[in-house]
């Protein structure tokens, strides 16, 4: 990364350019977009790069071109589309549900007071988690799956009104548009956002780009010293969603941040109308909450509304098995930084890192390289002691006591949830496997009699617990929170 000033930005190893920045976890690449750069005037475009691999299975170098996924920050695309509609008076997104969506599940008193505002800036005090799980996670819906779950929306325990951070809000609002307008979500995204910015290697459409020969970076994990893996549980087009569905590019994401930092404006060209983009920064709900070094105060039309130091930075980062993105930029400073790690477990840290380092950079940030070196060493620190906790766990949880009753095969069959789908006990030698829809992964025992641990997502342990009726036959069991009978 080149800072402007005539000589190399970067602290030890992000500098040298020896591999050290893949060091905090062995992550596998790192791709990334600074636009701006400069004070006052209109944000251009600044520098761009990619270091590391794609893909360890392919070994496919990061470029500029490399797409990465970004997550969460894909929430940003998918509010701004609908501010759009708004603009032109398709939508009102400050009236009730009911008024615009066609009759739903929803119900009725839900659907009377939340509207498109409440469920794009997270204040709706609802929720819908099967909808969230299936389409983020399982991959396991259709549309018409996915509308009769619109029944399953439920009141928080929070009120209407407080912040709570969900996917639920951005898949509500889409599955609803989508019966309203005939567009999905991606269609949606396509027409309203990136075809206008000319964003056109940033899709929702993974399977595509990998077939077509583009190189899709994969998510690792850097859990062995020297030997990052592939995260088993890779996205695809059935788990790429409204509340975080779309991988880019470097180079598209530059556009992106100039059209933030200029309000719609483009490479000399007005894209959107002034005041639209801006709008979609402008704090919904308050929240006070840091995220590392940063302060958060509202939360806007997909975005984090707070502070880096004294800056003003607008933000959303987004991680999800092994991908890790951090896209963010200072309004009254015209300067954005787009970070895209495909390791987020061990390194994901490093992002965040990476962006700081430009913004004190630009900011004159006295001795930053020593600055910086030592908190690399931080983040070095950090990454040996998860390795070290996670290694630890594995090799406690491989001497727990085996807790269920029965043999294996006597647990072996489909389990139906109405609202999550179907999950799969089946025998993997002397283990059992656990599958739901795309997710499938090998379980160990809970210290609960009848369970199972197991990690559908990759470091996020989950119970399995089964209840066996009079005979002692199991008959059903329970995954997040939710019954699944015996088929």
């Amino acid at each position: 990364m080149h800072g402007g000033r005539g000589r190399s930005a970067g602290p030890r190893g992000l500098r040298r350019g020896d591999g050290r920045l893949c060091e905090p976890g062995d992550a596998a690449g790192r791709g990334g977009a600074r636009p701006g750069g400069r004070r006052g005037g209109q944000g251009r475009t600044g520098s761009r790069g990619g270091l590391g691999v794609a893909d360890v299975a392919t070994g496919a170098a990061v470029t500029t071109d490399t797409r990465f996924y970004i997550a969460s920050a894909t929430k940003a695309f998918t509010a701004l589309s609908f501010a759009a509609m708004a603009r032109r008076g398709e939508v009102d997104p400050d009236a009730p549900l009911a008024d615009w969506a066609p009759p739903s599940g929803v119900p009725a008193d839900i659907a009377a007071r939340i509207t498109l505002t409440d469920l794009l800036s997270h204040r709706s005090g609802a929720d819908n988690a099967p909808i969230a799980f299936r389409v983020a996670y399982s991959g396991d819906w259709t549309p018409e799956v996915l509308w009769r779950l619109t029944a399953e929306t439920r009141p928080r325990d929070t009120p209407y009104g407080q912040f709570v951070y969900a996917n639920s809000g951005y898949n509500l609002a889409t599955v609803l548009s989508e019966r309203r307008w005939g567009r999905d979500w991606r269609e949606m995204v396509e027409d309203e956002v990136l075809t206008p910015l000319g964003m056109t290697a940033t899709t929702a459409r993974i399977d595509a780009a990998r077939t077509s020969g583009a190189v899709v970076a994969a998510g690792h994990f850097g859990r062995i010293p020297g030997q990052p893996e592939r995260s088993p549980l890779q996205k695809t087009d059935a788990t790429m969603q409204s509340a975080g569905g779309l991988i880019s590019t470097a180079n598209d994401m530059a556009k992106w941040l100039e059209a933030q930092i200029n309000d719609g404006r483009v490479g000399g060209r007005q894209v959107f109308p002034a005041g639209l983009v801006a709008s979609t920064h402008a704090p919904r709900v308050a929240q006070e909450a840091t995220f590392g070094p940063y302060v958060r105060a509202g939360y806007g039309l997909g975005w984090q509304v707070g502070r880096y130091g004294d800056d003003v930075l607008i933000h959303h980062f987004g991680n999800f098995s092994g991908s890790r993105a951090h896209v963010s930029f200072m309004p009254e400073r015209r300067l954005g930084v787009a970070v895209m790690v495909n390791e987020d477990a061990f390194a994901g840290d490093l992002a965040d890192l990476v962006a700081n380092y430009a913004y004190d950079w630009f900011a004159g940030l006295p001795d930053i390289e020593a600055v910086y070196d030592a908190k690399l060493d931080v983040l070095i620190a950090e990454r040996d002691r998860r390795r070290a906790g996670i290694a630890g766990a594995l090799e406690a949880r491989g001497k727990r006591a085996r807790t269920l009753s029965l043999p294996n095969a006597a647990y072996v069959g489909d389990y139906v949830s109405a609202a999550y789908g179907t999950l799969t006990i089946r025998e993997a030698g002397e283990r059992l496997s656990v599958a739901i829809g795309v997710q499938q992964a090998l379980a160990d025992y809970l210290t609960e009699a009848e369970g199972l641990r197991v990690e559908l997502t990759p470091f996020r342990g989950e119970g399995v617990v089964f209840t066996l009726d009079a005979d002692g036959r199991p008959t059903s069991l329970t995954y997040q929170d939710a019954v699944f009978v015996r088929r």
